[in-house]
């Protein structure tokens, strides 16, 4: 099983945005750090998920993931299958179809003291803008 670690960061509400993607696989550590551009907090961390995915699906194809966010709202929209926000039922639609490629997806909400690798990562995604 995969553990991945995501969080969004922006400057601003709209503003700068970042991704921090933290995996543990087996022995292996990766970080990643994605500049997002212009968007709000909850899109930022709906486009952390859906970076991670990306970097699932081509390093750990097949495998069991399971997610870690502190975003309540992304956690719930994912967990529910469901949103009434138009912004937010496109990110969700393609994170549908990203999981669509595991045997099993799971995600849940951590507090944000246990999810500080992450956090930092994106952080360094907006100082990369």
């Amino acid at each position: 099983m995969i553990e991945v670690y995501t969080d969004g960061a922006t400057s601003g509400n709209p503003g700068k945005s970042g991704a921090g993607i933290y995996i543990k696989a087996n022995a292996v550590h990766d970080e990643y750090a994605f500049p997002l551009g212009i968007m709000t907090n909850h899109e930022a961390e709906f486009h952390a998920v859906i970076q991670a995915l990306k970097v699932c699906k081509t390093a750990f194809p097949g495998e069991i993931l399971s997610f870690r966010s502190d975003s309540r709202t992304v956690v719930d929209v994912i967990n529910k299958d469901f949103t009434k926000n138009p912004v937010f039922l496109p990110l969700l639609e393609e994170i549908r179809e990203l999981t669509s490629a595991f045997p099993y997806f799971f995600i849940k909400w951590i507090p944000e003291k246990e999810n500080l690798h992450a956090d930092q990562l994106a952080k360094k995604a907006l100082r990369m803008l």
